[in-house]
């Protein structure tokens, strides 16, 4: 009972990724507030049924629930949304901003609209939820946070520049808030996940290449993430924070973050044509090839 007198608020947790993680906490003793407007992959509609399904699960296995189907991509709702804990459980201790949508489309046909949208809700909704706990966690002097990032961002993906901005975005954000929480025992940590969901059964599947690719992935299950979002929640990761985790299938990874990996000096400066010459040369061995995530993950899920 790693969660054991915790109250968490898990964003879009009416299915998929989410929902197995309010299961989990809820298993592991958290009191959970289920966050989910109950929209379509690409963020139009709204049903209460996936929250309320979510709530009926752990209040058949012995657990607590309340249900909030505000939005994470506006200010005042997102206060509403840690309002609820306070309404409910009298406090909130985690927070795992796992709502999102995907409006994919190659980079020269996008549209503001579909770049605002996916942008508002991943990134947006993870400052907005993760603001309003803040000075809750501030003055009770400890909380958690569990981002949900993607390898689009961290390692690139074909037809998802809002997609990719926000979840690269997700993991700057965890990082700041990591070093300026640390003071208060806040921590802030990132999950890459690995499952076939709503999020990815939109992944194409028309080449031979793709098809093989999508097998794999389809393979892990949702529930598969949520081990990882129980412990980084609990106090047993009390000396984790500003790190980025990947499940994939029963593997474990630790990403590396953005350092200097080559450098080199000229005494009289650089002009464009000594950096032609000088530079570049002593640079491209390092460069970073335009992998996509199938192309680093390319082995079986094991």
């Amino acid at each position: 009972m790693l969660l054991e007198g915790k109250v968490a608020v898990v964003t879009g947790s009416g299915g998929g990724i989410g929902r197995e993680i309010a299961l989990a906490m809820a298993a592991a003793g958290a009191k959970v507030v289920i966050n989910d407007v109950g929209a379509s992959l690409g963020g139009e509609g709204f049903s209460t049924s996936p929250a309320e399904q979510t709530k009926a699960l752990i209040e058949q296995r012995g657990g607590q629930a309340a249900i909030n189907t505000d939005s994470v991509s506006e200010w005042d709702s997102a206060k509403r949304i840690v309002q609820c804990a306070l309404d409910n459980f009298g406090k909130i201790d985690i927070v795992v901003n796992n709502a999102g949508i995907l409006r994919d489309q190659i980079f020269h046909r996008m549209t503001p609209e579909e770049w605002l949208s996916v942008i508002s809700v991943h990134l947006n909704g993870s400052f907005f939820v993760s603001r309003a706990a803040a000075e809750h966690f501030r003055k009770q002097e400890s909380g958690a946070f569990v981002h949900m990032t993607s390898t689009s961002g961290l390692i690139g993906n074909f037809g998802q520049a809002n997609y990719s901005a926000a979840k690269l975005g997700i993991a700057a954000l965890s990082k700041s808030i990591a070093l300026d929480m640390q003071r208060y025992n806040v921590r802030s940590n990132c999950i890459a996940p690995f499952a076939w969901s709503r999020m990815t059964s939109s992944i194409p599947a028309e080449t031979p290449e793709q098809k093989a690719r999508v097998e794999r992935i389809s393979r892990m299950g949702p529930e598969k993430n949520a081990p990882l979002a129980v412990f980084l929640a609990s106090d047993a990761a009390k000396e984790v924070s500003g790190q980025i985790f990947a499940p994939r299938m029963h593997e474990l990874f630790l990403f590396n973050q953005s350092r200097p990996i080559r450098s080199i000096h000229s005494e009289n400066g650089w002009t464009p044509e000594r950096i032609a010459e000088i530079a570049l040369p002593a640079f491209k061995a390092n460069f970073t090839p335009l992998d996509r995530s199938g192309d680093v993950f390319s082995w079986d899920p094991v």
